[in-house]
């Protein structure tokens, strides 16, 4: 599998101000770091960033960034996006060794229909978008599929449930839930509820008409006492 290249111009002016100016001419302000070396301050084309992150393992994508003549196998530690437009404003890339574990998030995808649970009301739940594992760069899967077919009302998917690709850790707790089933509100129960209302309701209402059937207090017998 070859790697995807991206190209990256050096030697940028750092600061704000700069980034904005930088920005306004589609080139994202970036850096690239790790194993050692010094950060390097770069930009980057955003059209071509967008386009070398845009295959199946996106964030994930071996990168081999070129810079000045140098190259860099890189992966995307970091992306900075506007809190509004949410374009992407900076982006960190960390050098990394081919050979050698790395940590990073994979997204997580459910597939199959549980019938045992939409039948009894109830509803899958996704507890995580991503999960962190541990792999060497070329082993990093696309996304972790789990098959939520045979789930029923008590079911729970923990990270140890998980059937993860030959090489891949989960770094969390085996026993930390991944998928769970909610139970919602049912109609049998919201008919119980509306009765019990109703009920109480009918209590009050029976209760204020017997006080106002009971007989007047005597006015006159208090100024016979007197």
């Amino acid at each position: 599998m070859s790697d995807t290249v991206l190209t990256a111009t050096s030697g940028r002016a750092t600061g704000s101000a700069n980034a904005r100016r930088q920005l306004a001419t589609d080139s994202i302000p970036a850096v690239v770091y790790g194993m050692g070396m010094d950060p390097i301050s770069i930009s980057v084309p955003r059209r071509e960033l967008r386009k070398a992150l845009s295959g199946s393992a996106g964030m994930n994508t071996i990168l081999d960034l070129h810079v000045d003549g140098d190259l860099y196998p890189a992966i995307v530690k970091d992306m900075q996006r506007d809190p509004v437009r949410r374009t992407v404003r900076h982006v960190d890339f960390i050098q990394i060794d081919l050979n050698a574990e790395i940590t990073v998030d994979v997204p997580i995808r459910l597939e199959g229909h549980a019938k045992a649970v939409s039948d009894e009301g109830g509803l899958v739940d996704l507890n995580r978008n991503e999960l962190e594992v541990s792999t060497t760069p070329r082993s990093i899967p696309d996304e972790i599929v789990i098959d939520i077919s045979d789930m029923d009302m008590d079911s729970t998917i923990t990270i140890g449930d998980l059937d993860l690709p030959a090489g891949v850790t989960a770094t969390g707790d085996d026993e930390w839930a991944v998928v769970t089933v909610l139970t919602m509100r049912t109609p049998v129960l919201d008919e119980e509820e509306a009765a019990a209302a109703e009920a109480a309701e009918a209590e009050t209402t029976e209760g204020e008409a017997a006080e106002g059937d009971a007989p007047a207090a005597d006015a006159g017998g208090a100024d016979a006492d007197e």
